[in-house]
């Protein structure tokens, strides 16, 4: 009887990183600053709109199959509201079980084997797994170092008359940049040119700082109806365990991004769905002080993490500080988070997992910020205690 059951294919991606680094937190009695979610909940009001739909039996039972109605209508008016899109709720959007799923149900629609996806490099590990799922042939383009900037050039030179979409995710995870108006103008004049769609994961949409604005490619010319806009209820309102996501855009790439994810997950959190709907609706004061919230935790770790001795790349969105730890001596990531689990008994998570060799970003670590900030100051002093 054989032992690996499993597909070569998907052989690659049997072990999350972020499982692995979970459990060695676990087992260290470790701080997790690795995988990216807050140690706080989000809003009161919208936990008590879920415990209201659940007592009063909305949403216990199978939702619709694309989202409830509620929700559907307050994802389109999140994009007029925040970007003067059009969507219409019952065509351009589909609800589902977080931006993951989302992400997968699209690139399964929408490519098979013989095409090419292109994404910035490092990446969202989902990606690698859901292309590699669909059958198509990934292609990373490295960003720029030392700061983390879209290669033009490069991105220009990777398609191929076998691309097909252009998978965009930003603000960026994990780098933690913002893809400025100059650089998605360049992106989206390739991906007119040569007739591509674009899946653009804006899972982070709320969580940008100072003047790095978060801008969807999809408000550019020409191209709202080649693509796929995806977010996620989890990010923009720390319930992250709830996994209610959607995908949004045009009817016809909508359409087929339905047709897929109906045979995934089908359904999923019914009363949730209701409450996002109602969070989507809070007023502008509460994304601008979860900002402001975060961006005091990003201040506070880039900081300690700078005078420990690291090169703090400087975020401009999501929830992640990257540094480049090699100032410390150590070159390769894996091995200084390993280091760190065992010696500190804190987590971080390095890049070389986000990237197809493992070699374009060795030397750097991701950092999750989204916590208290006394567990931040409590991480950083156990650091201290070897460097």
């Amino acid at each position: 009887m054989q032992e690996n059951f499993l597909v070569p294919k998907m052989r690659p991606h049997a072990v999350s990183i972020f499982a692995e680094m979970s459990r060695l937190a676990v087992e260290t009695n470790s701080i997790n600053l690795g995988q990216g979610f807050p140690d706080t909940d989000g809003p009161q009001e919208i936990k008590d709109e879920a415990i209201r739909c659940i007592q009063s039996g909305r949403g216990n039972q199978y939702p619709p199959p694309h989202g409830f109605p509620e929700l559907r209508s307050a994802i389109s008016a999140h994009q007029k509201r925040f970007y003067d899109l059009v969507v219409d709720p019952d065509t351009g959007v589909v609800a589902t079980t977080g931006a993951s799923e989302a992400i997968a149900a699209s690139l399964l629609a929408l490519v098979e084997v013989g095409d090419e996806v292109i994404f910035f490099d490092p990446a969202f590990d989902v990606y690698r797994a859901a292309i590699d799922l669909s059958g198509a042939k990934p292609v990373g383009i490295p960003l720029t170092k030392p700061n983390f900037r879209p290669d033009i050039e490069a991105l220009a030179q990777a398609i191929t008359p076998a691309t097909k979409v252009l998978l965009l995710n930003s603000p960026h995870n994990p780098s933690g940049i913002v893809f400025n108006c100059e650089e998605l103008s360049a992106i989206a004049a390739l991906v007119t040119t040569h007739n591509l769609i674009v899946i653009s994961d804006e899972a982070y949409e709320h969580l940008w700082f100072d003047s790095n604005r978060h801008i969807p490619i999809s408000t550019l010319p020409g191209m709202f109806e080649r693509t796929i806009t995806i977010g996620s209820g989890g990010k923009c309102f720390s319930f992250t365990g709830w996994k209610v996501g959607w995908a949004s855009g045009p009817r016809t790439l909508i359409t087929a991004v339905k047709a897929v994810r109906q045979h995934l997950s089908y359904v999923s959190g019914g009363p949730f769905q209701l409450a996002i709907a109602h969070g989507l609706g809070l007023p502008d004061q509460y994304f601008t002080e979860f900002r402001r919230d975060l961006g005091v935790k990003r201040d506070q770790l880039s900081a300690e993490l700078a005078q420990i001795g690291m090169r703090v790349i400087p975020t401009e969105g999501t929830y992640f500080v990257t540094t480049d730890v090699s100032p410390l001596g150590y070159t390769d990531g894996f091995e200084f988070a390993r280091m760190l689990a065992n010696k500190c008994q804190v987590v971080a998570i390095p890049h070389k997992v986000f990237t197809e060799s493992g070699q374009d970003f060795k030397e750097y670590v991701r950092w999750a910020f989204c916590k208290k900030p006394e567990v931040l100051a409590e991480a950083t002093k156990r650091i201290r205690t070897i460097f």
